[in-house]
């Protein structure tokens, strides 16, 4: 069927993008405001979580339980995340009821009550997920390796530290929002059963007095990189890895994006047949295409046993070498199968198409559709990957492991060590 894609600017900043589906009985929205955990200060690390956790407790005239009954009302499912990037906030509901979850979300973003009685309960929710990164050492593993691979504030997670949690006060909170809930970059998606010129006048009346200054770029630091390890008494040892590679919005992105496929994708891939199947060194294995605006990664991990770590590191490594060799006919049609599958079951998912189109918006500055992503599928060959992938030999890597002992690190990550 073909797509309908819409996209207006409203004269605050914020940018209205949308795609029609009018098989579905639902509509989905998601809204990604320039919030994200780059632009805290850096002794106030956390900031941008425990304000999307303060904004949602009571906007407009609703106190926080009238909001939440009022979404639940309406049959919203809805979520909120906290990116380097963004601060996201979506939702799901019946495609009638859009307007009136637009409205709540209007009164968040622009009259939220930031209640200071509620601080401290808003806190307590940002220090039991920061506690548990320190619990989960697989989490714990790969956030350290984004901090060390890319340039500071842009590896950062949202949790924060348990001491900057603490040192928030509510003007802290406050201030942020100001700053940061802000149409100035500010993306709106809707994807489902919409009539386009009246949700453009829906958002118009409801987001079109909204105005707020926006973040000013962060100042970048270079990264550590090289090798770290955490020591933790622990049975396990987590291994993450990471090299570079282009960011979502190049030109040569889906060749690297397929090659990973190839490495990782599924149970056929090489990680999971080579370091799992065949060696039985691990419980876990993977490998992901990262991305942020300008720049991106291919980011891998591997949980095993203290005894296997150092083999299971040595097998890790080879495989991302030995990828650089070339992939097969063979391999790339079966990962064409499995992306086909997926770009057809999201075309059947409203919330999915809100949050796609949201970022090709960030990332590219218009939405591909279904007809493009899939001509760009199509039209990858071996020839292709094979020749980016011995242009781009890794030569350097990031490397973090947590667990007993350090490990011997590959060549490739001695240089930087720190």
């Amino acid at each position: 069927m073909p797509q309908t894609i819409h996209s207006h600017r409203l004269p605050s900043g914020l940018t209205l993008v949308a795609e029609e589906m009018p098989w579905l009985e639902s509509a989905a929205f998601a809204l990604l405001l320039p919030a994200g955990c780059a632009y805290e200060p850096a002794d106030q690390l956390g900031l941008a979580q425990l304000v999307g956790e303060m904004a949602q407790r009571g906007a407009g005239p609703r106190d926080s339980r009238q909001f939440l009954a009022e979404l639940e009302n309406l049959g919203a499912s809805v979520s909120a995340a906290v990116s380097v990037a963004h601060t996201s906030l979506g939702g799901a509901m019946p495609a009638e009821r859009l307007p009136a979850v637009l409205a709540l979300y209007a009164d968040l973003v622009q009259r939220p009550h930031l209640p200071p009685e509620q601080l401290e309960d808003a806190r307590l929710g940002c220090l039991q997920d920061c506690r548990a990164v320190e619990d989960e050492l697989g989490r714990k593993t790969m956030k350290t390796l984004r901090q060390r691979h890319y340039p500071e504030p842009w590896g950062r997670s949202a949790e924060g530290t348990e001491a900057t949690l603490q040192s928030i006060g509510i003007e802290d909170v406050r201030r942020f929002f100001r700053m940061h809930y802000s149409p100035r970059g500010a993306i709106l998606s809707v994807a489902g059963a919409i009539d386009w010129p009246r949700l453009v006048d829906d958002v118009e009346r409801l987001f079109g007095a909204w105005d707020a200054p926006g973040p000013q770029p962060p100042a970048e630091q270079p990264p550590p990189r090289g090798y770290c390890h955490l020591a933790v008494d622990s049975a396990q040892t987590h291994i993450g890895l990471a090299v570079d590679a282009v960011p979502y919005g190049h030109s040569d992105y889906f060749l690297i994006r397929a090659a990973v496929g190839v490495l990782s994708d599924s149970m056929s891939s090489r990680l999971f047949t080579e370091v799992r199947e065949k060696r039985g060194l691990v419980y876990a294995v993977q490998a992901v295409c990262h991305s942020l605006r300008d720049r991106g990664a291919v980011l891998a991990y591997a949980g095993t046993t203290a005894e296997r770590a150092q083999e299971t590191l040595d097998v890790l490594w080879a495989e991302i070498v030995r990828l650089h060799e070339g992939i097969t006919d063979e391999e790339l049609a079966r990962l064409k199968g499995r992306i086909k599958r997926v770009l057809i079951i999201e075309q059947e998912s409203s919330p999915a198409r809100a949050s796609a189109i949201a970022l090709d918006w960030y990332y590219l500055g218009r939405v591909r559709t279904m007809e493009e992503l899939s001509a760009i599928v199509d039209g990858l060959s071996t020839d292709a990957i094979n020749a980016y992938l011995a242009a781009h030999r890794p030569t350097s890597c990031t490397l973090v492991t947590v667990g007993r002992s350090e490990l011997v690190p590959p060549a490739a990550a001695r240089p930087a060590s720190g």
